[in-house]
C-alpha cells in the first residue's frame, strides 16, 4: 500500500496565479520523504492539499489508500502536521495544548494524559509541562508543535521546515527523534531549507519548482547524477600558488590548503595518485558544500525533468 498517491494535481486561484501544474508523486508507506524546492515553488501548497487546508483545483490524493475527494475524515486521521508557523494558543500549559489535541479525535482524558507524558518525554519536555508556552524557547516551542501532531498517532507525519530556527543541538536531537519514530514506523514527508538534513534522514526526494515536479527519484540515484565533487585538502608542505594539474581543476586557497574538483568517473585512489606523483602530502580533506544543494540548484536552474 502506498501511503500518498497524488495523480494530476492541479491548483488555480483566483488571482490566476498557478501553484501547481499536473503534479504526480507516490510515496511509499515507512518512507521519509523530501519535498524540496525554492521559496513559492508549491511545497506548501501540495502539503496544504494532502491536509485538507488549501482546496485542489483538479486531481487525485490518496492517503493510506483513503480518496480525500470521498472520504476526508479518514484523510485527515492519518495525518499529523506539523506547519512552518507556531499555531498554538501561547498562553495555555504545554499538557493542557497536547491533551486539547487528543480530543480533537476523540482520544479520552486518561489516554490523553499518557500520549502527553510519552511525547513530552521523548521530546525532553516534560519538565515544562506546566509552562505556558509563551515561555518556551524557540525550539522547545518547535518541539512542543511536533509532539501536538503525533497525538492520535498518525500514520503520516508531515513536517515543514521542523528545524527552522532551532540551535545545531536541538537539531541533532530532532534528527534523532525523526529517524526513530520513522524506524517503528511512521512514514513522513519533510520540506526543509537544510538541504544537509535531506542527506541525513531520506529515503526519496522529489524536487518542484514553478508548480511542477523536476525530479522524483531516490537520493542514492539523485547523488549519482552529480557530475562532478569538490574536496578541500589540508596539505603537510606548501605548494605553489601557480602549481597546475592537467588531470584536475585546482584552486589554490593558501600555500597549505588546495581546492580539487574531480569528476564523478575519477576515483579517490586516482586523485591521490595524482597528488602523490606531483610529490603532495595529504593530512586531511573534506567535501566542499552539499551535494544535494548543488543538484537542487542545477535541476531549478535547468528546469530539467527526471522521474524514476
Amino acid at each position: 500500500m502506498k501511503a500518498v498517491e497524488i495523480e494530476n494535481l492541479n491548483k488555480s486561484y483566483q488571482n490566476g496565479t498557478v501553484a501547481l501544474k499536473g503534479v504526480n508523486v507516490q510515496i511509499d508507506t515507512g518512507d521519509c520523504f523530501a519535498l524540496l524546492g525554492p521559496n513559492g515553488a508549491g511545497k506548501s501548497t501540495t502539503i496544504g492539499i494532502i491536509a485538507s487546508l488549501v482546496n485542489k483545483s483538479s486531481g487525485k490524493v490518496k492517503v493510506f489508500s483513503h480518496d480525500l475527494d470521498k472520504d476526508p475524515g479518514a484523510v485527515k486521521r492519518c495525518i499529523g502536521l506539523v506547519p512552518q508557523e507556531f499555531n498554538f494558543n501561547v498562553f495555555e500549559r504545554v499538557d493542557d495544548i497536547l491533551i486539547q489535541q487528543a480530543g480533537y479525535y476523540g482520544i479520552d482524558l486518561c489516554e490523553a494524559k499518557q500520549q502527553a507524558q510519552k511525547y513530552l518525554k521523548l521530546l525532553d519536555l516534560w519538565g515544562k509541562r506546566r509552562d505556558f508556552a509563551k515561555n518556551l524557547s524557540g525550539g522547545m516551542k518547535r518541539r512542543l508543535m511536533i509532539a501536538r501532531a503525533l497525538m492520535h498517532d498518525p500514520q503520516l507525519l508531515i513536517l515543514d521546515e521542523p528545524t527552522a530556527g532551532v540551535d545545531i543541538e536541538i537539531r541533532h536531537s530532532m534528527y534523532k527523534f525523526i529517524k526513530d519514530i520513522n524506524q517503528n514506523g511512521t512514514t513522513i514527508i519533510l520540506t526543509t531549507h537544510y538541504l544537509e538534513e535531506v542527506e541525513e534522514l531520506c529515503k526519496n526526494i522529489a524536487i518542484i519548482d514553478q508548480g511542477e515536479i523536476l525530479a522524483n527519484t531516490s537520493l542514492k540515484k539523485l547523488l549519482a547524477m552529480s557530475k562532478n565533487q569538490t574536496f578541500v585538502l589540508d596539505l603537510v608542505n606548501p605548494v605553489e600558488k601557480n602549481l597546475q594539474m592537467p588531470q584536475l581543476s585546482l584552486r589554490h586557497i593558501d600555500p597549505t590548503t588546495l581546492e580539487v574538483t574531480i569528476s564523478k568517473h575519477m576515483s579517490l585512489n586516482d586523485l591521490f595518485k595524482i597528488l602523490s606523483d606531483h610529490h603532495i602530502s595529504v593530512a586531511s580533506m573534506r567535501v566542499k558544500g552539499n551535494r544535494i544543494e548543488n543538484l537542487f540548484l542545477e535541476f531549478v536552474k535547468q528546469g530539467k525533468k527526471h522521474e524514476s
